[in-house]
């Protein structure tokens, strides 16, 4: 896949993420940026804001150091860079996330990620 400017701009982004966040323990897995979407793997690591046992109280907190405030902080970044830039794009207004249960369910959603450029060259019927 080659990637636009703003494609570019994502890549250079998302690879940033652990670097901005090291207190939650990131691991980047596979990922690929399409003209249309996006598809990763992110571990959260051990750290001390998911910590066994941790309830939160019952009550609803800030939505910060957790999957959804990953998404947010990269979404804003390129988001951002369009705007400076006068790239128009959409984000979907929701995303889609998953928790991977064991080494099969990680190595097929992989898979999926690493597949997912061809798959779509087919879909449009781009050679």
């Amino acid at each position: 896949m080659r990637l636009s400017a703003l494609g570019q701009i994502a890549d250079a982004e998302w690879l940033k993420t652990p670097g901005l966040r090291p207190d939650m323990n990131l691991i980047l897995g596979k990922y690929v940026i399409m003209p249309d979407h996006f598809h990763a793997i992110i571990v959260i690591g051990p750290n001390s804001f998911n910590r066994s046992g941790h309830t939160g109280g019952g009550r609803f907190g800030p939505q910060r150091k957790n999957l959804a405030s990953i998404v947010r902080g990269f979404k804003s970044a390129v988001t951002m860079y369009a705007r400076k830039n006068n790239i128009t794009f959409d984000w979907q207004t929701r995303f889609y996330d998953r928790i991977i249960r064991d080494d099969g369910e990680y190595d097929r959603i992989e898979q999926y990620i690493v597949n997912n450029p061809a798959k779509w060259l087919e879909k449009y019927g781009i050679k």
